[in-house]
């Protein structure tokens, strides 16, 4: 028997996580490698941001690389690593809000849920 999920066979709030828990893990495969320095790691901050929020329920991104552990290799510049991520983003599904994170905890660059929660909608009049 196949499986098949349709609209409304998620909560809002399930859909909301999951698209903060998608959109990290795309964010750290896609960028891990990037040449990166000192210098220009401002700049790789700002280009995540602009393409991460373009994506369909992302409310808010930060992103904040720990330019304390970027060291030049032969050719002057650093590797973007895991351990350098320190984002937040915020996701919403309708009235549903996640708050997830990446950053690194006991040496290891983890993704967590940090929060989520729902407004109540207006009633209409």
């Amino acid at each position: 028997m196949k499986v098949v999920n349709r609209p409304g066979d998620h909560s809002d709030r399930e859909q909301a996580i999951f698209e903060a828990a998608i959109k990290l893990g795309a964010l750290y495969h896609q960028w891990v490698g990037t040449p990166v320095s000192q210098e220009s790691a401002g700049s790789v901050e700002t280009a995540i941001e602009k393409a991460v929020i373009l994506q369909p329920f992302v409310e808010k991104i930060t992103v904040r690389l720990d330019r304390s552990i970027m060291k030049k290799n032969v050719f002057g510049y650093s590797e973007l690593s895991g351990l350098m991520f320190d984002v937040e983003i915020v996701t919403r599904v309708r009235f549903s809000y996640c708050r997830a994170a990446l950053a690194p905890e006991n040496g290891y660059p983890l993704m967590r849920i940090v929060e989520c929660h729902e407004i109540t909608p207006l009633p209409d009049h």
